[in-house]
């Protein structure tokens, strides 16, 4: 059964409006796990990964909520093995092994999440997730990856990429279905 905020195409966008409050939200979340500090019953692994909601209007998309995911169901079976392949196949190598690559948001936060998107009237706009190792062909680390494309495919939703290469400096952009040529432009109010 498809969600209800799942439904909307948001392929037409034009830009993404981000108050600053949230944007500061999402950037407290990362550099809170780069540190090593999670709260209770969050997974202690050194990534942030969380969801954007707001609502649409024509061609922009106004996000209203941010939601921080704390549980990764990476290591659960068969999430673990279905992950595991995909990294094999297109993941580039890096510092953090592959088994420690990957998150995927437990299905039942993720559940709640839409629940109250629901409830609020909101849609889900995109999933975030940080980039902290530079890479040669790519140091700023702020735009997706092969990968960040083929688990974004099909979702209707945008691949928002945040840099912590520079913590004291993130960087956040917006990518349709993790596509580098379908960017939108992000708009901080």
């Amino acid at each position: 059964m498809m969600e209800k905020n799942q439904i909307t195409n948001l392929s037409h966008l034009k830009e993404i409006l981000l108050p600053t409050d949230l944007w500061q939200e999402i950037k407290s979340h990362c550099r809170r796990k780069l540190a090593g500090e999670y709260l209770p019953g969050e997974t202690e692994v050194k990534r942030a990964y969380g969801l954007l909601a707001g609502k649409v209007h024509d061609q922009v998309a106004l996000v209203e909520k941010i939601f921080i995911f704390k549980k990764n169901a990476r290591m659960i079976e068969p999430l673990k093995t279905y992950m595991d392949n995909v990294m094999a196949k297109y993941a580039v190598a890096s510092k953090t092994p592959l088994s420690q690559r990957g998150w995927i948001t437990d299905p039942e936060e993720l559940r709640k999440c839409y629940d109250m998107c629901d409830g609020k009237g909101l849609l889900a706009i995109g999933t975030y997730h940080m980039h902290i190792v530079p890479w040669d062909h790519d140091p700023l680390r702020d735009t997706p990856t092969k990968l960040d494309m083929v688990l974004a495919k099909n979702t209707n939703m945008y691949c928002f990429i945040v840099s912590l290469v520079d913590p004291s400096k993130p960087i956040i952009r917006a990518f349709y279905e993790g596509m580098k040529e379908q960017e939108v432009p992000i708009v901080f109010t």
